[in-house]
């Protein structure tokens, strides 16, 4: 798949942007962070650059020393988790236009995945040991 260029906003339309990404992959991350900032697990499209409209409105909060995750300050609605060495963007995947030609392949810290919800797909599966690992690698 060429490079393409996915577009999306917030839930109120104060924030807009656009996401350039290589894959129509899908991934899901069970980390404990991700389920507290979004009550399950994060669903995100990857891409390594993103343009926002509407910065005015954004907020962003460092979860970690490594990364942040920002916001729409009027609606709420969670925009990205981002590595702050820059070149990764997960971006919601429900925030983008167009639901057609996803596939869900990976998730990542299934050592953290609580016994209480599980998906039917057939995925990649790495740990939190194995993603730290594959970036650090890179």
């Amino acid at each position: 798949m060429a490079d393409l260029e996915k577009h999306g906003s917030c839930l109120c339309g104060a924030v807009s942007l656009t996401l350039q990404v290589s894959t129509a992959n899908v991934s899901a991350c069970h980390c404990a962070t991700c389920r507290k900032w979004g009550g399950g697990p994060l669903l995100v499209v990857e891409g390594e650059t993103a343009q926002f409209t509407g910065q005015q409105h954004m907020r962003t909060y460092a979860s970690s020393e490594w990364a942040e995750r920002a916001f729409c300050a009027e609606c709420g609605t969670h925009l990205f988790y981002r590595l702050t060495s820059g070149g990764f963007y997960a971006v919601p995947v429900g925030l983008l236009d167009g639901d057609e030609n996803w596939q869900f392949e990976s998730q990542v810290f299934i050592d953290a995945k609580p016994a209480y919800y599980c998906f039917a797909n057939q995925t990649r599966e790495l740990t939190g040991e194995q993603l730290f690992a594959q970036y650090s690698s890179t």
